[in-house]
């Protein structure tokens, strides 16, 4: 073979590397152009409105992210008080339940079973329950009705009940651990930590110092942060602070209007899941996205003499 051949062969070779470490690089895209995530952390705080958070002095790591996320303006409830809302965002339905009552058990299709059929997986981090699986209505500061996925414990889509465990001891703490986490977790603090009883400055510290290892890690890798609130304190139309975070996300303030149906839509597109409830009839979110994300250059690339 001539040198002139070998030479084409070369270049046809290398352009062909490229080509396809570019396209190895780019982001996996979801439907309706959201981003696929390896991970989503939606953390839920309580009962305080959007003007309650939102450049409040009461708040100030959760206002550190404003800059580096989306911050959705226009965010709501669905209804109070505060256990439908868990409901609605985790399986598109308040299945009936209008109040704070315990026990319950529904057998209706729910973000958490879905993953787990799709072959992902879920986890449901609640701060101060018993025990992993643990089915109580209330222990010390944790509460059930802010722990959506025991509820769906019967039929095929049952949630399995070590999917449930106590964020201490549970939580990673390591960047080893973040990777290891579920495709999707749910992570709710207690009834002081959620700023539910107690303060907003204590919910704010409780976040920042459960949370922003995770933040940290989440910056550099493909992972996405959503804080939300079950609810408004019912003086400001149940609008309360959403905000996105993580290296798919363009910051900024969207004021396009969004509730915890959008929010479960978008999770479900972003995995190619069914659509629980009233998610079949809501729209994803569909701005906040990076349109792509820049390839990471190769590191691990040899020149070798003549190739």
């Amino acid at each position: 073979m001539s040198s002139k051949q070998l030479r084409k062969i070369a270049i046809t070779s290398v352009a062909w590397c490229l080509a396809f470490l570019s396209a190895a690089a780019q982001p996996i895209r979801a439907a309706a152009g959201l981003p696929r995530p390896d991970h989503v952390v939606i953390v839920i705080e309580e009962n305080r409105s959007f003007q309650d958070i939102y450049d409040s002095a009461s708040a100030p790591f959760i206002n550190s992210l404003v800059p580096e996320g989306a911050l959705f303006t226009q965010s709501f409830g669905i209804e109070h008080p505060s256990q439908p809302n868990y409901l609605d965002l985790f399986s598109g339905s308040n299945q009936g339940v209008t109040d704070n009552s315990c026990p319950h058990s529904f057998s209706t299709p729910n973000l958490g079973a879905q993953l787990f059929a799709a072959g992902l997986s879920f986890g449901g981090y609640s701060a101060d329950l018993p025990s992993v699986g643990s089915t109580v209505c209330a222990s010390g500061l944790y509460a059930r009705k802010h722990n959506p996925s025991i509820n769906f414990n019967t039929g095929s889509n049952a949630v399995p009940s070590s999917a449930n465990k106590p964020f201490a001891g549970y939580w990673p703490t390591s960047d080893a651990g973040f990777a290891a986490l579920p495709t999707v977790s749910i992570v709710v603090p207690n009834l002081d930590n959620d700023m539910h009883d107690g303060s907003i400055s204590q919910g704010d510290a409780w976040f920042q110092n459960n949370l922003s290892g995770y933040y940290q890690w989440a910056k550099t890798h493909n992972s996405l942060l959503i804080l939300t609130f079950d609810e408004d304190d019912s003086a400001s139309g149940n609008q309360i602070f959403t905000l996105f975070v993580g290296p798919m996300v363009a910051s900024g303030l969207y004021s396009v209007r969004i509730d915890h149906f959008n929010v479960l839509r978008t999770i479900e597109d972003m995995y190619g899941l069914p659509y629980a409830g009233t998610a079949a009839t809501t729209a994803p979110i569909t701005v906040g996205w990076k349109a792509s994300l820049q390839p990471m250059p190769p590191t691990n690339l040899t020149v070798v003499s003549g190739g």
